[in-house]
């Protein structure tokens, strides 16, 4: 098969489910994950002659695709922060939003050097990506990370061998818990915030591949998480150490209302750069 059939073939058969833009982003990511080719390349390749392992990855690629399974499953992999992270059906895709949330913590540790060496905890650590970012940005600080899930924890440890940093990875149910193992001077969650009611806003694609584990919590209690771990913080945070939330945008004043209610100060809301509420900042 030459390299503009399966081009044509592709759009054809997905037209229906994705917009052109999406389809042309599906094209380009399969083209230079498997044949290594640039877009120029591929514009001025179009007879390009595909051998026919190549042929099989991107005909299987394309029908999964048509199963709404993430492209980022079907290659393994994607980049956060800058970084190679390795992705599978056991962690969450790490989105955009929480790489401003680790600026956010970076960028006030910065204003203080003596914390640059800080102890760190990332509570339900999926992918590892805000674990391993920091660690890779923070080289003396103490990196920690926790997560319910076996399998989610074995695709992080790889991830923090693949982008040569230590972490500390720890199994444990985080709503199980009375204590946390240590005092730190940071405790960073980004836990399952999506309300089951908000499912009809999400994306087949999401729905249906992505760890529902790792992103819904009951209608009846959506700050869930929030509540067990900012109990655990009172007890485990340092001295001026600080908590960060990513939170559910709809949320924002009712998670500021629950940390404020457990006694916690200088609580910052901050929006994200769609300009929805996204993030939580406190000290105890």
């Amino acid at each position: 098969m030459k390299l503009q059939q399966f081009k044509t073939q592709f759009f054809s058969e997905l037209k229906s489910q994705y917009p052109t833009t999406e389809i042309q982003s599906f094209f380009n990511i399969l083209i230079e994950f498997q044949l290594y080719l640039s877009r120029i390349e591929v514009a001025l390749q179009p007879n390009l002659e595909i051998t026919k392992t190549d042929e099989n990855f991107l005909i299987k690629a394309l029908s999964e695709l048509k199963k709404n399974i993430p492209i980022q499953y079907i290659i393994g992999g994607t980049e956060f922060y800058g970084l190679p992270f390795k992705v599978n059906s056991n962690v969450l895709i790490p989105r955009p939003e929480t790489e401003e949330l680790i600026r956010w913590i970076i960028q006030n540790l910065k204003t203080d050097s003596k914390k640059l060496t800080a102890s760190i905890l990332d509570i339900g650590t999926g992918s590892g990506c805000i674990a391993i970012s920091l660690a890779k940005e923070l080289t003396y600080a103490k990196v920690s990370a926790i997560d319910i899930s076996s399998e989610a924890i074995k695709t992080a440890q790889q991830n923090a061998q693949l982008n040569q940093v230590m972490v500390e990875f720890l199994k444990t149910d985080i709503l199980t818990i009375t204590e946390l193992p240590k005092k730190y001077d940071i405790i960073v969650s980004n836990p399952p915030y999506v309300r089951e009611l908000e499912k009809v806003q999400m994306q087949k694609n999401v729905l249906e591949h992505e760890p529902h584990l790792a992103l819904f919590v009951k209608d009846n209690n959506p700050l869930l998480f929030y509540d067990k771990i900012a109990d655990l913080a009172k007890n485990n945070l340092t001295e001026n150490g600080n908590l960060y939330f990513e939170i559910n945008q709809y949320l924002g004043e009712e998670t500021v209302e629950l940390l404020a209610s457990k006694g916690f100060k200088n609580i910052e809301l901050k929006k994200d750069l769609f300009g929805e509420d996204r993030m939580i900042k406190a000290s105890f």
